[in-house]
C-alpha cells in the first residue's frame, strides 16, 4: 500500500512499475543494468475518490496523458531500488498536491483611512513633480 494521507492509499496492485535502461552517460554499467523505472497509474481505473480523479485529470502536468495515466520515470539513482522509491515517492507528492483544498479568497475593502492615506501621497508626490517644471515669468 501506498500510503497518501490518513485516510486515502493506493494498493501496489494499482501501480505498473517497469525496469528499463538508464539514458544518458555512465560507462559500461547503464548499457547493461536495467536500473531506471517506469512507473504508470491509471487515474481512471485506481481506487482513489471521484474527487481526486476529477482534481488529478484537472491537474495541467506534462506526466499525466490524455488519457489519464500518471507516468513517471525515476533514472537519478545508480540502483533499481532506489529508483523505485523515488517514481513511488515522486507519485505521493503528486497525488497528496491535490488532496489539500484551496482556501476560498474573501474579497477584502481597504479601509477609509487607508484609501485616504494613498490619496495624500499622491497628491502630495504630484505637487513635487510639479515644482520641478519650468519657471514661467
Amino acid at each position: 500500500m501506498l500510503q497518501i494521507t490518513k485516510r486515502t492509499a493506493i494498493p501496489l496492485s494499482e501501480i505498473e512499475l517497469s525496469a528499463v535502461r538508464s539514458q544518458g552517460a555512465g560507462g559500461q554499467n547503464v548499457n547493461k543494468v536495467a536500473t531506471a523505472i517506469h512507473l504508470r497509474f491509471d487515474i481512471n481505473a485506481s481506487s482513489l475518490s471521484p474527487l481526486y480523479k476529477e482534481r488529478l485529470l484537472k491537474l495541467s502536468d506534462s506526466r499525466i496523458t490524455k488519457d489519464g495515466i500518471i507516468i513517471i520515470k525515476a533514472q537519478q539513482h545508480r540502483t533499481q531500488e532506489q529508483n523505485r522509491e523515488d517514481a513511488l515517492k515522486r507519485l505521493q507528492q503528486l497525488i497528496k498536491s491535490v488532496t489539500v483544498t484551496p482556501k476560498k479568497r474573501k474579497p477584502t475593502k481597504p479601509s477609509k483611512s487607508a484609501n485616504r492615506k494613498r490619496l495624500d501621497r499622491k497628491t502630495k508626490r504630484s505637487q513635487t513633480k510639479a515644482l520641478r517644471g519650468n519657471v514661467r515669468d
